[in-house]
């Protein structure tokens, strides 16, 4: 057979397969399809697969190619794929839709041909058996409509006459036939192969969502939440929020009393983002609890130890920033220590408003041995300490704009007003309106304490 020849009956198989496999596509996206993939069927799902592959199969003899006394055809690419995709009820049963027609049509060889889909629906059907009801691949499924193709041309052999005939017309349709069967499937087997990478990706998104989902209840439930939080002392008033950018973050903030009078408060930012800053800040907030005791040791010290203990196997290299402070509610007496945070903002009973002017040292896990120096304010009755991370000041609109530390301090203004609720409340709604709906590009975390009288004193 000359390539001319060749070509003139591959090109309308060709199309034909494609038009199968369109439609093919789109039965992918139906609900009956998620079914067959979930490989939880009943009857009432086989059947409508046995009448779409048997129409498939008719299809194919009704578009194949007549030539030389017998049909051209790809028909058996219905029965073939029913069977890879559901089983060999569904493969026999689009064969015999598939085969039943063509055999009606008469004609030299319409034994073989009405004999081949039925084949071709059960080794379809076997092969998803064989494969545990798992697709076959692109590969092997080509490989395999190959061999249902030259077993087409076995039986157009071995049961059409004249012989003669049969052999002319297996000489001018067996490389056609081949080809446009074997593309066909193999166009199909890459749609196939596509959507299970689809679903598993689909799949694998919705563990790990449901995963870090979990992460981020058991990181929330690490922060304090109840507020306030002494309620039988009526000295100071705090309030604390925590946003994270991701489904979990590395911002931290925690506080609780380090023994008689004295109140420890922190706020941190862990470098990096999602599910190892998480870790790192849960680590941290753990570190900075088992040290604290006993406080005598001095804040400085303390901070000196965690720090340590933190750079220890550090092989990530992560590190935090933080600011410290342990509160004399007696007095209003704060020592701190700052690790390479943002200044904390101070709101005065009168209305005044500044960020302090605070030394910061090296953020925590970066250099063992350091030594971490203390500082000294002093609350009056009225003042309000304001921690924040730079979620706070370098959150962006969707102009990339930032909000500035003049903007933090303009909400700020008049806040001694506020309690220490609505001062986080305030400046988180701020944040949230500059930002406009732009995705926050880090956690956002609050911590305001405010010193309402001291002990003795209104």
């Amino acid at each position: 057979m000359d390539m001319q020849s060749i070509i003139s009956t591959l090109v309308p198989l060709i199309n034909s397969a494609a038009v199968i496999v369109v439609i093919a596509y789109f039965l992918t996206r139906s609900p009956l399809f998620n079914r067959v993939l979930e490989r939880n069927m009943t009857w009432r799902d086989r059947i409508p697969l046995i009448l779409i592959f048997g129409l498939f199969s008719i299809y194919g003899t009704l578009a194949g190619f007549p030539i030389l006394g017998g049909i051209a055809s790809i028909r058996d690419l219905g029965p073939t794929v029913a069977g890879l995709l559901a089983g060999p009820a569904v493969g026999l049963g689009a064969g015999l839709i598939g085969g039943a027609h063509r055999y009606l049509q008469g004609g030299f060889t319409a034994a073989a041909c009405g004999i081949a889909p039925v084949a071709a629906g059960l080794a379809g059907g076997l092969l998803y058996l064989l494969k545990r009801k798992q697709f076959l691949g692109i590969g092997k499924a080509v490989l395999l409509m190959i061999g249902v193709e030259l077993f087409h041309m076995v039986l157009a052999l071995a049961l059409s006459r004249p012989w003669e005939q049969a052999v002319a017309l297996v000489e001018s349709t067996i490389l056609p036939m081949v080809a446009a069967n074997a593309l066909g499937i193999g166009v199909y087997g890459i749609i196939m192969t596509n959507l299970l990478k689809e679903r598993a990706l689909e799949k694998a998104k919705l563990m790990m969502e449901g995963e870090l989902g979990a992460a981020r209840e058991i990181q929330m439930s690490l922060v304090p939440k109840t507020f306030p939080p002494a309620p039988a002392r009526d000295e100071f008033s705090l309030y604390a929020t925590l946003e994270p950018a991701r489904v979990v973050g590395g911002d931290l903030y925690d506080f609780y009393f380090a023994g008689g009078n004295r109140f420890f408060f922190m706020i941190g930012d862990v470098s990096g983002k999602g599910i190892p800053a998480a870790l790192f800040m849960a680590v941290t907030r753990t570190v900075m609890k088992t040290r604290m005791q006993p406080v005598d040791r001095g804040l400085g010290r303390i901070i000196s130890d965690v720090n340590r203990t933190l750079c220890e196997g550090n092989d990530a290299s992560m590190f935090v920033t933080a600011f410290c402070g342990l509160l004399d509610i007696t007095t209003g007496e704060v020592t701190y220590v700052n690790a390479g945070h943002n200044p904390p903002a101070l709101v005065k009973a009168d209305g005044a408003v500044a960020l302090l002017s605070v030394t910061a040292h090296v953020p925590l896990g970066i250099v063992e041995g350091m030594a971490y120096g203390e500082g000294t304010l002093h609350l009056d009755s009225g003042d309000t300490l304001v921690l924040y991370t730079d979620g706070v000041t370098e959150a962006t609109n969707r102009e990339k704009a930032f909000f500035t530390e003049k903007r933090f301090l303009e909400v700020l203004e008049g806040a001694q007003r506020l309690s220490a609720q609505g001062i986080v409340e305030k400046t988180i709604a701020a944040v949230h309106a500059f930002a406009a709906g732009a995705s926050p590009a880090d956690d956002i975390t609050l911590l305001t304490l405010r010193m309402e009288k001291h002990a003795g004193r209104p």
